[in-house]
């Protein structure tokens, strides 16, 4: 198969599993389409794929930096598409999958970004203040306020070229791909969502996010996924455990609204509604889907 194959959707719909189960049956390699799991150490608030979850399945871009490192969307273009023409080139299939739409879309589409080496740290920002830095240089700006990567790249390119816009974007597709969205109702997924919270505290969370409010690092890699800024009022003695574990729900249920409606603006996605009682029904689903396509 001379595709590319693209598993996304919300968070905790299922998309680690599908895409260890579809790289079985289409000789796969997956890679990572999340910012924050390129990133070491950073595993249980990220939900990063275990090594008895990946089933031998070879997996790329996972841990490939550390939380002090600066790591971008165009750094992600280049590794991606080193590894997508790689894994094509020995005649496998590549199985991205992830919830960062940025990434999914630079890597697949003729995105042109801007090199720049430096990179300001705006972490003592609000995601107004940046916005509004923003406006000041851009009025007309279709970035969202509260895509707060995207906002953070416009200002370092103008702040390093003089440019006002960040990147060249186009719809054109650079490979054969096939775009798979994993859904469910939007009571279960809440549910999931919820009920994964409570698993990550069983599984640690707790003491990885103390390691990380300890070390006094604020960096990109820190404050960009939804588990750890979250608990830090409760190590400050600010706030109690359980009003933090709650901001971490309603955060990341609100990220899967947005997510849903970015892949939906941005990508041509054929969506699956999963089927949590017998996923096996879901992936059969989606491989007889794919197979037709082939």
């Amino acid at each position: 198969m001379n595709k590319v194959i693209v598993i996304l959707g919300p968070t905790a719909v299922g998309k680690t599993k599908m895409s260890v189960e579809l790289a079985k049956k289409l000789n796969g390699e997956i890679i990572n389409a999340d910012s924050t799991q390129v990133f070491k150490t950073l595993d249980i608030a990220t939900a990063k794929i275990t090594e008895e979850e990946k089933e031998g399945i070879v997996h790329h871009l996972f841990d490939i930096k550390d939380v002090e490192d600066s790591y971008t969307v165009y750094d992600y273009q280049k590794d991606c598409r080193r590894m997508i023409d790689d894994i094509l080139k020995r005649g496998k299939t590549p199985i991205l999958v992830g919830g960062t739409g940025l990434y999914i879309k630079a890597a697949l589409y003729n995105y042109n970004f801007d090199e720049i080496s430096v990179h300001k740290d705006y972490s003592k920002y609000t995601n107004d203040e940046l916005y509004n830095k923003l406006l000041a240089i851009d009025p007309h700006t279709e970035i969202h306020k509260n895509n707060r990567k995207r906002v953070e790249h416009a200002l370092d390119v103008y702040e390093a070229t003089g440019k006002i816009v960040g990147h060249d974007k186009s719809d054109e597709l650079l490979y054969d791909t096939i775009f798979i969205g994993l859904t469910t109702d939007r009571n279960v997924l809440y549910e999931r969502i919820n009920k994964r919270v409570d698993v990550m505290l069983e599984n640690g969370l707790l003491d990885e996010a103390k390691r990380v409010y300890d070390s006094n690092i604020r960096t990109k890699a820190i404050l960009t996924p939804i588990g750890y800024k979250e608990l830090f009022p409760y190590f400050a003695k600010e706030k109690s455990l359980e009003e933090c574990l709650d901001l971490i729900k309603q955060n990341s249920r609100k990220y899967a609204k947005r997510q849903y409606t970015w892949f939906n603006n941005q990508m041509n996605v054929t969506w699956f509604n999963v089927d949590f009682n017998n996923f096996n029904n879901t992936i059969t689903e989606v491989y007889d889907y794919i197979k037709k396509r082939n």
